[in-house]
């Protein structure tokens, strides 16, 4: 069971949808993906799925994917906020960013089309473990993506108009 929670947020293409746990005296059961869920996948086809273990405070960005990859991200234990950022000229989009916080006590899908740059933070005190399923297969002689800096400072948080600042505190 799925329910989308929010669909082309602050970016389009991003989706995000709530997944639900089904508990008994075992623990519990969740779907993690379904094939006929077109309103997430819209046109796309998983084709790899990798899991991510994150330590705390480590930021895991930023990177976008220049052939058409697209992520789809599930926070499996921890805690996580997950950021996008477009810079592509021309978009009317540009300089805008999205930003979420992900909970393992709370499961979401969050769809990132790989044409954004993304990247996530490990927050609170435990690992995130990050389950993400891509739309092309890895190829180590020739990946899809470009790569900046975790601190790039021509990122810039529309809020501020400053450097986005991953270690900022949240209530500010």
């Amino acid at each position: 069971m799925f329910e989308c929670v929010a669909k082309n947020v602050e970016l389009p293409g991003i989706h995000i949808y709530a997944m639900k746990r089904f508990f008994d005296d075992r623990g519990f059961f969740m779907e993690v993906m379904r094939k006929d869920l077109e309103e997430l996948f819209e046109s796309d086809e998983l084709v790899q799925a990798n899991v991510s273990v994150t330590f705390p405070g480590i930021v895991r960005a930023w990177h976008r994917h220049i052939r058409g990859q697209n992520d789809y991200f599930v926070l499996l234990q921890g805690v996580a906020r997950i950021c996008a950022y477009d810079d592509e000229d021309g978009s009317p989009t540009r300089g805008k960013l999205f930003e979420i916080h992900v909970h393992a006590q709370e499961p979401r899908i969050v769809r990132i089309p790989g044409k954004y740059w993304h990247g996530f933070m490990a927050l609170g005190d435990e690992r995130a473990m990050m389950l993400y399923f891509v739309t092309r297969l890895y190829n180590a002689k020739n990946p899809d993506e470009e790569r900046r800096p975790w601190n790039d400072p021509t990122i810039l948080d529309p809020r501020t108009g400053k450097p986005y600042d991953w270690f900022r505190p949240p209530h500010r």
